[in-house]
């Protein structure tokens, strides 16, 4: 009886936190609790009674694309929204700090049905609350919050590709919680696969999807039963560098995946590895290959001729560091419930050398564009320094029941949505803004 009582009352709240204001939706997350179900079943049927109008300029659903997503007429213009922005002179990745935030989250896994599960912390039993009440605060100056209208018609007409491994559909997913305060995407994807969506947005025809790369460049398992991969570091992955052209904005990110044992190419032929343990082939640094695939991935967008010529923001890696008690696969843990200060951290190690060679491909490809008269723009997005304080925001275990049979190791990889990765929109909204200094 009594998990009949809470499967109705999670029901009931669902249905009223769709069609609450947020301020009132913001109560599930204060009192989860307290509400009784009489109470809950009157704000259901109140809000029931009054369905929730469709976005105002939101045109049919569009069951297809036609594979050319750029700079499209803009359907039904309205005012554009006036978005907050940074003094010039402010560097949103500057060094800064994790203040208290009595605002956030902007959303609930109640209010955004586009959560993956792994990442759906609150449905899964998370016990604390305390990691949503933060904003990132770069040191001289305030990032504003994000405004969903004022992103949709920043991106009006025009369209955005997540391209990386699955932290990069944890960015996208974020996103698309942000923007469903204002509308919901419709999926015209061409493929099942549920690693490549794409997403329209009919009411300000911006498409967004999101490509699964997770070394960049052509990667496969020969034989999987023996965990060893296959790179080739100078054959950008077809699976997204075949269609980027269509696109008018690319959001590049990839590190984690280099960290595991792998055989690299170059031309067809053997190059080194990371722990192959090979008669005669190097072991080489896995920042090398990072490095090589990186400089081959941003190559194919910057290369003038090549058919790209938007702009490319290069976002810099999640934390590998946030593991306690031992390495990912030995019982690592991330249990932390507030962020860490900034005398509290450090980059070192691998986040160190992914993070160095990151940068470093991104003003080599930058002078290389230049020099070479690319139309390609480049933008570099240092997430890295913000995150690696924020060891709490992590699923650990609360990506799935307790009780159930997974195979799942304690996640400190991804983000928790809501969660600090939400700020990684708040960056990009000012990034994309149309007087963002180059």
């Amino acid at each position: 009886m009594q998990a009949k009582v809470g499967r109705l009352r999670q029901r009931l709240l669902g249905i009223a936190a769709d069609h609450l204001p947020p301020a009132v939706q913001k109560l599930q997350l204060l009192a989860p609790a307290a509400a009784s179900l009489p109470a809950l079943a009157v704000l259901a049927l109140l809000f029931l009674a009054t369905a929730r109008r469709p976005v105002p300029g939101a045109g049919p659903a569009s069951p297809f694309l036609d594979g050319a997503y750029r700079s499209g007429a803009a359907a039904s213009p309205s005012p554009a929204a006036a978005a907050a922005r940074v003094p010039r002179g402010c560097d949103i990745f500057a060094p800064g700090e994790w203040v208290p935030d009595g605002d956030a989250p902007y959303y609930t896994n109640l209010t955004c049905p586009l959560i993956q599960e792994h990442q759906n912390c609150m449905k899964y039993g998370r016990p604390d609350r305390g990691f949503l009440r933060w904003r990132w605060r770069p040191a001289g100056c305030d990032l504003p919050r994000f405004d969903a209208a004022a992103f949709l018609d920043a991106v009006r007409g025009s369209s955005l590709a997540f391209v990386g491994d699955s932290l990069a559909r944890n960015h996208m997913q974020s996103l698309m919680c942000l923007l469903a305060k204002v509308a919901y995407p419709t999926d015209v994807s061409e493929t099942t696969n549920p690693e490549f969506r794409t997403m329209r947005y009919e009411s300000h025809n911006f498409t967004v999807a999101i490509f699964w790369t997770p070394f960049l460049v052509r990667g496969y398992q020969p034989d999987p039963r023996r965990h060893m991969w296959d790179i080739h570091l100078d054959e950008p992955d077809a699976a997204w560098a075949a269609g980027i052209a269509a696109f008018d904005r690319v959001v590049l990110s990839a590190a984690n995946w280099f960290a595991r044992p792998a055989v690299f190419y170059e031309a067809g032929r053997v190059v080194g590895c990371h722990y192959c343990q090979l008669p005669g082939v190097p072991d080489l640094p896995m920042r090398h290959s990072l490095r090589a695939a990186w400089r081959s991935a941003l190559r194919v967008l910057t290369a003038p001729g090549g058919g790209f010529t938007g702009t490319v923001v290069v976002r810099t890696l999640s934390p590998t560091s946030h593991f306690e008690g031992g390495a990912w696969d030995r019982g690592g843990d991330c249990r932390r419930t507030r962020p860490l200060a900034a005398s509290e951290a450090r980059m070192a190690g691998l986040d160190l050398d992914f993070h160095t060679a990151q940068v470093e491909e991104f003003e080599r490809a930058s002078a290389e564009a230049a020099a070479a008269g690319g139309r390609a723009r480049l933008l570099l997005m240092d997430t890295t320094p913000a995150m690696l304080l924020r060891p709490d925001g992590h699923p650990s275990r609360y990506g799935h029941w307790a009780h159930e049979n997974v195979t799942l190791y304690n996640d400190c990889v991804h983000w928790c949505l809501p969660g600090p990765i939400d700020a990684w929109n708040e960056m990009l909204l000012q990034m994309l803004l149309p007087d963002h200094p180059a």
